[in-house]
């Protein structure tokens, strides 16, 4: 099985490209790490007390996210997929039957934190770039539409969020990292050569 791991800034890209990628490749599947973040009392009060809590490590069930590519890695199929939801909090299992995976494909800002648990001749590291205001911009609609933020605290949680993202990885270096800058113009075909 071949493993994608997508990361980058929030609105960099990485939701979109990921189904791209398997509207081009058929025996995939994604799983989204903002579909993992920690539930119950405890994270509803981090959430509240910690500034910038869901673009921290601390947010991340990486049990739960480990288990679920345990499975994929072991039965080649997936029974179901999770939802996050920033409202209630909690996670839903949406049954959605998957099979013969070939394909891993995990995107969001931690998919970093698998690199080392994940066998890495087999996995490709892709570091999505885009300029920060373009990522602002697209943020900002999001979370207006989606989450029902007001603009200028979604601004504010972006701005947090972005330096809170680089300040994790800086100084370190990884192997089979493959950075680029995705837009309505990339060649996926070329992409998905050089991974294939």
């Amino acid at each position: 099985m071949k493993f994608i791991l997508i990361s980058g800034p929030s609105g960099s890209g990485k939701t979109t490209l990921s189904r791209n990628i398997l509207e081009k490749i058929k025996n995939g599947i994604v799983l989204s790490t903002d579909n993992y973040y920690k539930t119950g009392y405890i994270s509803k009060i981090l959430s509240i007390i910690v500034d910038g809590y869901f673009d921290r490590g601390i947010s991340l069930n990486y049990k739960l996210l480990r288990k679920d590519i345990n499975f994929i890695i072991k039965n080649k199929s997936s029974n179901y997929e999770r939802s996050y939801s920033f409202k209630n909090k909690d996670i839903k299992k949406l049954f959605k039957k998957t099979k013969n995976i070939k394909l891993l494909i995990v995107e969001g800002i931690f998919a970093r934190d698998l690199i080392g648990s994940i066998d890495e001749k087999n996995c490709f590291f892709i570091e999505l770039t885009k300029n920060k205001n373009e990522c602002m911009n697209r943020v900002i609609k999001r979370d207006f539409i989606e989450r029902g933020k007001k603009k200028n605290l979604a601004k504010k949680d972006f701005l947090k969020s972005w330096d809170i993202y680089y300040d994790r990885f800086k100084n370190k270096s990884f192997k089979n990292l493959y950075e680029f800058t995705f837009n309505k113009n990339t060649d996926l075909n070329e992409l998905l050569k050089n991974i294939l």
